[in-house]
């Protein structure tokens, strides 16, 4: 049976019928060129509504955030929350990570958001010749980060990144600690915000393909595996 549309993006195709969309490069009112080059986006693939991507940055919040240290990149994989009022990410790392010590500067970061993507065969399209590719969603975030060094603000961001992720376990962990070993685990990790200078999204579902070609590539996603099965969902949610 065919996955419903994942309840993240429900509105999608409602969005971006209905709704002004926002420019890709700002999150803000007023559109900021970027001095350097993003993501090749192809206009078939490209989402520009604002809360669509937030809804995917929330529903994906396992992110790799890379920064350029000493010339060279580096990257940190983290869950982060997404403070949407204020279009401002916000995580945490080890203090013995290195890569918070480059927050702070001048030096912009990308966050990547990665969601569900699978193999495509040629042979699942009604159009011949055709070669194989890969579909797949991804949001890439652009900002400076700053270190928050308020105990409270990093208290607060772990209590609801345990909430998050925790609401879904039959029997919740009640984030109860000792009052001195939760101190120790405290100075041990670094808080940080990046605001939202820049945002794109790439929603590679086979838009470009003929009504035949997806139908087929849609029939053999739901036979697949969860991660082929959500693909699918996504991409009918995204047709309407």
């Amino acid at each position: 049976m065919p996955e419903e549309c994942p309840a993240d993006l429900v509105e999608f195709k409602l969005r971006a019928k209905n709704q002004p969309h926002f420019d890709a490069h700002c999150c803000g009112d007023d559109p900021l060129e970027g001095p350097h080059p993003t993501m090749y986006v192809p206009a078939a693939f490209r989402v520009e509504d604002r809360e669509t991507l937030f809804d995917f940055i929330e529903a994906h919040g396992f992110a790799t955030v890379v920064t350029s240290c000493d010339g060279a990149p580096f990257a940190s994989h983290l869950p982060l929350l997404l403070d949407r009022e204020r279009g401002v990410l916000q995580g945490h790392l080890a203090r013995a990570n290195p890569h918070w010590q480059a927050f702070g500067s001048d030096t912009e970061t990308l966050v990547l958001f990665h969601g569900s993507h699978a193999y495509i065969s040629p042979t699942w399209y009604a159009t011949t010749p055709a070669v194989p590719t890969w579909n797949y969603a991804a949001v890439h975030a652009y900002g400076v980060p700053q270190v928050v060094s308020d105990p409270e603000w990093l208290i607060g961001l772990l209590d609801r990144l345990v909430q998050k992720y925790e609401a879904g376990q039959a029997n919740p962990w009640r984030n109860e600690l000792p009052t001195d070993f939760r101190e120790r685990l405290l100075t041990a990790i670094v808080g940080f915000e990046v605001p939202i200078s820049r945002i794109e999204g790439k929603f590679k579902l086979g838009q470009n393909r003929s009504q035949a070609d997806q139908d087929g590539m849609l029939t053999h996603l739901d036979a697949g595996a969860p991660a082929d099965r959500a693909l699918a969902a996504l991409a009918r949610c995204a047709r309407g």
